[in-house]
């Protein structure tokens, strides 16, 4: 094993010790040059100017038919004839099944001869009933024989009335194997085919009608967010109006026709805690079917002085306080509580807490400690609008 001589060893220190000497000498220490000072920091702001603002909620929903009629049979009997084309439309009255009305038929012609003899019948009491009035004003018959005619004459007369309201029940029996369209729209597909046997009021349906044009679309909404909504409106903050309605399809794409509000179902949902809201929006091309899945934007009032400020100017304390960072006259950053009462898009709205004309940080102000006096840039337009 090799060892260093004592001289060699003293001289690699007296090198070490030169090298640091003249480190020192050029004013940098062996950790590196210091830190340089820092200027002032700089924050990109926004100036809040009001703006009209419509507020839009965006809901889930399924389209559903404005009528929709279920055809079932009112008399049992075989089908004989379907007379419509499935899928196409019809109109109000129009015939779509022919049951079989050779029973209904032969029902009528008897309560007809029913009828003929009850009148008949009628006839020979109002007869007997008037020789018996002529005999008894000369007191040629008692008292009792008067009497009995009288009482055969409303006996006839009731009899003819019965015999007609048969008539007219058969009658209708027999109009109601002419199965028509109660309702006018299109018609779907026939669950039965000619030869089937049906029965009066039957659970299934022999087809359904529904009228698409206009139509509906019903979404739900939460019921805390349409209170939050009617203390707006009842505060002032927000204007209502005429609501109005735009619908997204499922592929994402908007309907061409706007809708119309029509009502606030009266009761909330007990398990879900939402509330039924109906559009009605014309569907004059049959472009909107029941059960299709469907988003309501929904135009549900106006705030004339908005204050819009990005996301990225809003911050969260640990009690979730929403807090802006403002810019004084006199350069100085400060922490802001206000309200952030809803998200649009990338945007808040912010409805206390600030004023027309503050000045917003919108970028830089995370590295800012609050009562640090900042310089002050105007944001961009994209950066304002993020």
């Amino acid at each position: 094993m090799l060892r260093l001589r004592p001289v060699a060893a003293a001289t690699s220190t007296l090198l070490a010790l030169t090298a640091a000497a003249l480190l020192s000498a050029c004013g940098e220490p062996p950790g590196g040059p210091p830190p340089q000072a820092t200027g002032t920091p700089q924050v990109s702001v926004m100036t809040l100017q009001p703006q009209r603002l419509a507020l839009t909620t965006e809901l889930p929903g399924r389209v559903a038919a404005a009528v929709s009629a279920e055809v079932r049979p009112q008399v049992s009997g075989v089908i004989q004839k379907r007379l419509f084309t499935e899928g196409g439309s019809v109109r109000a009255g129009d015939l779509l099944y022919q049951i079989d009305p050779a029973t209904y038929q032969a029902a009528v012609a008897s309560a007809e001869a029913t009828l003929a003899r009850a009148e008949a019948t009628l006839t020979s009491a109002q007869l007997k009933a008037e020789r018996q009035r002529e005999l008894a004003q000369i007191q040629a018959v008692s008292r009792q024989d008067l009497e009995d005619a009288e009482a055969a004459l409303k006996q006839a007369r009731a009899d003819v009335a019965s015999a007609q309201a048969a008539l007219q029940t058969q009658r209708i029996n027999l109009a109601y194997t002419r199965v028509t369209a109660p309702v006018a729209g299109r018609i779907g597909r026939s669950a039965v085919t000619p030869g089937a046997l049906v029965t009066a009021n039957q659970s299934g349906v022999l087809a359904t009608i529904q009228q698409l044009d206009p139509i509906y679309v019903d979404v739900t909404q939460s019921s805390s967010a349409l209170l939050a909504l009617r203390r707006s409106l009842g505060a002032g903050t927000v204007k209502g109006g005429a609501a109005k309605v735009k619908v997204v399809l499922e592929d994402g794409s908007t309907y061409a026709e706007p809708g119309t509000l029509e009502f606030a179902e009266t009761s909330v949902d007990a398990n879900t805690g939402t509330v039924t809201l109906r559009v009605r929006v014309p569907n004059p091309r049959g472009e909107l079917l029941p059960g299709m899945y469907a988003r309501a934007v929904v135009e549900q009032g106006v705030v004339d002085d908005a204050l819009l400020v990005p996301q990225q100017a809003v911050a969260r304390d640990g009690s979730g306080q929403a807090l802006v960072s403002l810019v004084g006259a006199d350069g100085k950053l400060t922490r802001q509580p206000v309200t952030a009462e809803r998200a649009l898009g990338d945007r808040w709205l912010l409805t206390a807490g600030v004023k027309a004309g503050d000045r917003v940080a919108v970028e830089g102000q995370q590295k800012v400690t609050p009562g640090a006096e900042v310089q002050a840039v105007a944001a961009t337009a994209s950066t304002a609008q993020r």
